[in-house]
């Protein structure tokens, strides 16, 4: 194995094993806290009021900014390897689609309902859109993992194009 490949592999394992710890916080998220906070709005949203209120803002910034750069240096350490990179960027390319519907959707949708005042009652309109708010994202956390066991995938993708070109 070339000093090449073995880069490639390397960051490419460190890229793939950060998005496994980036969907283990999303799946723990998705299985606790969202049933939590989506059960009956706007009486269930004091997760985020309390003096130690939940704020997932700043956690998914740096997680998803470190996952990213990683990404990307795992896609360019493969670069030269034409099977890699294009499944590489075809998989980029749902990641990034997933990030804009997060940012599109997720987020502002959270933030709302985060910024709401507490009532001891549930509003049927509230909850209607919590429910969907919560069904969709069990379908974007599922297409994360999807995402990311094509990423194992791609370790074991041909390395050898032909090529003896050696990368940084």
């Amino acid at each position: 194995m070339t000093d090449t490949t073995l880069r490639a592999n390397n960051w490419l394992y460190i890229a793939t094993a950060l998005y496994f710890v980036m969907n283990g916080a999303q799946l723990w998220e998705t299985a606790i806290m969202v049933p939590a906070w989506t059960a009956g709005p706007p009486a269930s949203l004091f997760f985020f009021k309390t003096a130690y209120g939940l704020d997932f803002k700043f956690f998914w910034i740096i997680v998803h900014s470190i996952h990213e750069i990683f990404l990307l240096l795992a896609l360019f350490f493969n670069w030269h390897f034409r099977q890699r990179r294009n499944a590489m960027s075809f998989l980029l390319l749902i990641h990034m689609g997933l990030r804009i519907w997060t940012l599109q959707y997720f987020a502002p949708t959270l933030m709302t309902f985060m910024a709401m005042k507490v009532r001891p009652v549930v509003e049927p309109g509230l909850l209607k859109e919590a429910m969907l708010w919560k069904d969709l994202n069990y379908i974007r956390v599922g297409l994360y993992v999807v995402v990311n066991i094509g990423y194992v995938y791609i370790s074991k993708l041909k390395t050898d194009d032909g090529s003896k070109k050696n990368i940084l």
